[in-house]
């Protein structure tokens, strides 16, 4: 994908691994040769407070880290798709996780798959859900290599978990695939 500016933010629970995602998709896009930063910020609470990861993502300099207006919202809770989803451009896309009620005009083209179910049934981790939200976004932008990110998750995930989380990549691109088939 030709960029010149790409503005990305990932939101949901604290425990959903949501600032994780966006730490890999910034040091994919480094691998990729381009800049990228990378912010974040949670809830006190360990477990189910307000999370979220914002990556930018550009062929210049990049001269302010925050996101302003993001180009994509990736969520995986109800809240956090409430409190994001007037944020995005005009032009923006939200994908999300199948169990989110996103039945309002607010956003542009809206992506809703099974990345829960997808991370507990097919993968076999509900951990796994934030690779598995991650992979669908890679393959809805191509913003990424997919080599890259494969490369990333190796570099930032515990050593054990690497074969879990490579399955849970490429279950997330398989199921964005699926709906990209049915609309192209």
């Amino acid at each position: 994908m030709m960029i010149t500016k790409f503005e990305m933010r990932f939101a949901g629970t604290g425990g959903q691994g949501i600032i994780l995602a966006g730490i890999i998709l910034a040091e994919a896009a480094l691998l990729d040769g381009k800049n990228s930063v990378e912010t974040q910020s949670y809830g006190p609470e360990a477990r189910g407070g307000a999370s979220k990861s914002e990556v930018i993502i550009s062929d210049d300099i990049i001269d302010y880290p925050k996101v302003q207006k993001p180009d994509i919202l990736a969520v995986l809770s109800q809240k956090a798709y409430i409190m994001y989803k007037n944020d995005l451009k005009s032009d923006g896309i939200v994908v999300a996780d199948n169990s989110i009620i996103a039945n309002d005009n607010a956003v542009n083209k809206v992506f809703l798959l099974p990345i829960i179910e997808t991370a507990k049934n097919d993968v076999g981790s509900l951990f796994t859900a934030n690779i598995v939200l991650l992979g669908a976004v890679a393959e809805l932008t191509r913003i990424v290599s997919k080599e890259s990110l494969l490369k990333a998750i190796i570099q930032k995930v515990p050593k054990d978990t690497v074969k879990l989380n490579e399955k849970a990549l490429e279950a997330g691109y398989s199921i964005a695939g699926n709906v990209l088939i049915k609309i192209g």
